[in-house]
């Protein structure tokens, strides 16, 4: 027996954020990768003002990545971003809906998601689970969208970025290659002592890493979803598992093509978890001296693959001669 109906999921939280914050927040969804847990890159097609297309790359049970398309019309007058998300994972008809903000007091705002789902021709049974999985990631957007905008006022401090970079005087194939081979890193990278990668799709890889680039020195397992764009020439990543004091790592790997060679870069952002900077970096530790600690670690790490990818591909050059 097929069902076809209308599942609806609709939640509200209180959010301690003023409500222009918590708007800008669900408007630059470029960032969200960096914000928001679930999301692994986003990468805005077009945008003229108020509509805008992106692609969405994000990994639901953390198990497989999946993507889709979703178009948006910003509303900042009312705050409100209403969305469709065709979601190739989900059968039957895109999900459609809005985010919407309201004052809450001087300094609060009441944050409101509400999605619908067409259940397209499925059995019941089937039927109910979409709709539960629907309810059950309603509620998990809503709550990461609420806990970060309500870091407002720290924001800045608990944000980097940063990048490295090396000039390769050889082949971006080469350079490109020694990267994207990162089941190979145990026997190429020093701070790698074991991987294990999953690409189930060409170019979609997640890696389980073991190695000693940890904030402490120690060995430790990082897990990392991996989006790769050969024609592009860029590797976006995101770390799935992170040590203390960080929440959440990202970035990519691209090359610059020059005259005489490539430009190869490293370019990382990380948000600071400022409640596990002291239990890492000692009693009365600042942020400041954390976000010091970390560019000097991530930016070791990142620089040694970027002098070994080099060194990979004049080797490769001069082998070849």
């Amino acid at each position: 027996m097929s069902s076809q109906r209308v599942h609806a999921s609709e939640r509200t939280a209180s959010v301690s954020a003023p409500a222009g914050v918590v708007y800008g927040l669900l408007a630059d969804a470029v960032r969200w990768p960096l914000l928001l847990p679930g999301h692994l890159h986003v990468e805005r097609m077009d945008f003229d003002g108020v509509r805008e297309r992106l692609r969405v790359w994000d990994l639901p049970g953390g198990e497989r990545i999946r993507s889709g398309h979703v178009r948006r019309i910003l509303d900042p007058r009312t705050r409100t971003v209403a969305f469709t998300q065709e979601d190739t994972a989900r059968p039957g008809a895109p999900t459609t809906g809005s985010w919407t903000v309201e004052e809450d007091g001087a300094t609060g705002s009441r944050l409101t998601l509400r999605r619908e789902h067409t259940l397209e021709g499925l059995p019941a049974g089937r039927s109910a689970r979409s709709g539960a999985d629907l309810d059950r990631e309603t509620a998990e957007l809503l709550g990461r969208v609420k806990e970060t905008a309500e870091l407002w006022e720290r924001l800045d401090e608990l944000l980097l970025s940063f990048e490295d970079s090396v000039r390769v005087p050889g082949p971006a194939e080469l350079v490109y290659d020694f990267l994207h081979r990162i089941a190979d890193w145990p026997e190429l990278v020093p701070h790698v002592e074991w991987a294990e990668v999953t690409e189930d799709l060409p170019g979609v890889q997640l890696a389980v890493l073991d190695g000693s680039a940890g904030p402490d020195g120690r060995s430790r397992t990082s897990r990392t979803a991996r989006l790769c764009f050969p024609a592009a020439e860029r590797i976006v990543f995101k770390e799935l598992r992170t040590p203390e004091p960080i929440a959440a790592h990202s970035g990519e790997w691209f090359l610059v093509r020059e005259n005489d060679g490539v430009r190869v870069v490293c370019a990382q952002q990380v948000m600071l978890r400022e409640a596990g900077v002291e239990a890492v970096l000692g009693a009365g530790t600042e942020l400041a001296e954390a976000r010091r600690q970390v560019r000097m670690w991530l930016g070791r790490a990142g620089t040694e693959v970027l002098r070994l990818a080099k060194w990979h591909a004049q080797s490769a050059v001069r082998r070849l001669r």
